[in-house]
């Protein structure tokens, strides 16, 4: 197989250089470039074919933001690098396609996981980002509705889900990862991305981000709470 052709787009030299050298030990990766802002992320990508664009998003001239939005329609997957003050950016991203969010601080190995995923078709949202994502868009808890003699409970649209598509479902919105569900579930991988494609096609959602905002609108889980399984046991 080819190797997954990475592009980097950081105005820090510094970072990119440790980016390159990080992914660069993999067998089945290559930078091919790098970009020191949106513009030339952009030129880059048209040449150079990247699948994967790992980008920043705060960068003089052209952001990362709006770099993502010019290549959105393109065939790479772009795998925004952010830090915590930058919030506003990161849900602007999130509406603009990106294909995942992942902290500047976070492992190597979770930055090598991170391109495989992306690269793979899945988005990607780490535990961190996902409670923050959650924070914007669910800011108070959602407790499931309870029946009163003028307010009938009006269940959620999820019916339609098996009870492990639920199970998968309630796991993704604690952030965890397809390795990660298949581990808990003690199934394969492909098999829970078989689970994944159905849960988002019966909740007519674009990604995995989406079906997480949709799992805390709807009670599934409580914004704040820590990493469990659908049982409430740490996974």
């Amino acid at each position: 197989m080819s190797p997954i052709r990475i592009l980097l787009v950081d105005d820090q030299a510094l970072l990119r250089a440790g980016f390159r050298i990080i992914l660069g030990t993999q067998p089945d990766m290559e930078v091919v470039g790098e970009a020191q802002n949106g513009l030339e992320a952009i030129a880059a990508a048209e040449e150079l074919k990247p699948d994967v664009i790992c980008m920043d998003i705060q960068m003089p001239g052209m952001d990362g933001l709006a770099a993502t939005e010019k290549l959105r329609e393109g065939s790479a997957a772009i795998l925004v690098l952010t830090t915590f003050n930058e919030d506003a950016y990161l849900f602007a991203a999130l509406e603009a396609g990106a294909s995942g969010f992942l902290l500047k601080n976070s492992s190597p190995e979770e930055l090598i996981d991170a391109v495989r995923v992306v690269h793979g078709g899945d988005a990607l949202l780490s535990p961190t980002l996902t409670r923050r994502v959650i924070e914007r868009f669910t800011p108070a808890p959602v407790q499931p509705a309870t029946a009163t003699a003028t307010a009938p409970i009006v269940a959620p649209p999820i019916t339609d889900l098996t009870e492990r598509e639920r199970e998968v479902l309630e796991l993704l919105a604690r952030g965890l990862s397809n390795q990660e569900i298949a581990t808990t579930l003690f199934v394969g991988e492909a098999t829970v991305k078989t689970h994944v494609s159905r849960v988002l096609q019966k909740l007519g959602v674009r990604d995995r981000i989406q079906a997480v905002v949709f799992a805390y609108e709807h009670g599934l889980v409580v914004p704040g709470s820590a990493r469990q399984g659908p049982s409430g046991t740490a996974s």
